[in-house]
């Protein structure tokens, strides 16, 4: 699954530009993540952006963890 975001978002959009794999969106009632894209910024930084740039602490979680090297393979084929 990757990161996820609660429901305590309050849809300021920081995220969605940050997020070096576009899987961040638009939703309803608030943003999402596209698992199928997210590497938890894995390949391009050192920790999830997306929780870096959220003003509302504990709004954007990983869940459930993925496997380090599973990341990275994602990393590598959205960016090959």
């Amino acid at each position: 699954m990757a990161m996820k975001i609660l429901d305590t978002c309050i849809n300021c959009g920081s995220c969605e530009p940050d997020c070096p794999n576009q899987a961040i969106s638009v939703g309803d009632p608030t943003f999402m993540v596209d698992s199928a894209r997210c590497t938890e910024c894995v390949g391009a930084f050192d920790a999830p952006k997306c929780v870096e740039i959220c003003p509302i602490e504990g709004c954007i979680v990983t869940e459930p963890a993925e496997p380090h090297e599973l990341l990275q393979a994602r990393y590598a084929q959205l960016h090959a």
